[in-house]
């Protein structure tokens, strides 16, 4: 059995177009995904989903479309589905230890956004010991203001996977991860 899992994170409705907070790229980023998605399941790779929820804010509300998983990236069978509510997937869920009991080493992740959930869970993985790559085209973000400053998503987009590459694993096309 294999001892990688493939951790999709937070690509959720709010971030497409109609939500409430689109990001750039994020069709193309999760049909990245979804291939990144099928080569796993085809190699026996465990599928994780991961979606975000706030209770009482005002986005990522429990119950309605923006918190649900978009269709591009469904989960199937009995892949396990974590709900979160913090940035970092493994902070307060069982993520660690459904990974654990299914001697899992290796983590691949992808999803939204690039600046805050993919990061946070790319370096907590790393900090907990599994061997950590990100699929960099498999993931999206959007423009981020700073004190007037705007940086626009590929500059951000940029930056994170720059910093997860220097130190944080390895940071990889979707096309160079269909070929392992």
């Amino acid at each position: 059995m294999s001892k990688r899992a493939v951790l999709v994170v937070d690509l959720q409705n709010e971030y497409w177009p109609t939500g409430n907070l689109p990001l750039q790229g994020i069709e193309a980023a999760a049909a990245n995904a979804a291939r990144v998605m099928d080569h796993a399941r085809a190699k026996g790779d465990l599928v994780v989903n991961i979606r975000h929820e706030f209770p009482g804010g005002a986005m990522f509300v429990p119950g309605t479309d923006g918190a649900e998983i978009n269709k591009a990236v469904e989960p199937q069978g009995n892949e396990p589905v974590i709900t979160k509510h913090y940035p970092n997937s493994f902070r307060e869920t069982e993520l660690k230890d459904i990974l654990d009991s299914k001697g899992i080493d290796e983590v691949v992740v992808v999803g939204a956004m690039s600046h805050m959930c993919v990061d946070a869970t790319t370096r907590a993985a790393n900090d907990l010991g599994y061997k950590t790559t990100t699929v960099h085209d498999a993931c999206a973000t959007r423009d981020v203001d700073f004190n007037g400053t705007v940086s626009s998503a590929a500059n951000v987009h940029t930056a994170i996977m720059g910093a997860l590459a220097f130190l944080y694993g390895d940071v990889i096309s979707t096309d160079e991860f269909l070929r392992n």
